[in-house]
């Protein structure tokens, strides 16, 4: 997640992909990132599903946005605008 710069998001499919080589991870990415000790500082705010839902967040979905927010990602109805424009790919 680390990785991810500021501004740019990626999906739990892309980083399945990059750590096991199958977008069939992406379920153990999600769980992996639930429970994040430092949501913050392991930038887990950044990961979002697929379709461009932001998906979940151990602080909360309103406090995901507002990360999201702050970094100039633009959500309208729950999802990434311009998803593959912000879409950051390893």
């Amino acid at each position: 997640m680390k990785r991810i710069p500021e501004g740019r998001v990626a999906t739990y499919g892309i980083i399945a992909t990059e750590l096991k080589g199958s977008v069939r991870a992406a379920r153990a990415v999600g769980r992996a990132l639930a429970v994040n000790p430092m949501p913050v500082v392991i930038p887990c705010h950044r990961v979002v599903c697929s379709d461009g839902r932001v998906g979940g967040y151990s602080k909360g979905i309103a406090r995901k946005i507002e990360l999201l927010t702050a970094e100039g990602i633009e959500i309208e109805d729950g999802k990434v605008k311009n998803l593959e424009k912000v879409l950051f790919r390893f």
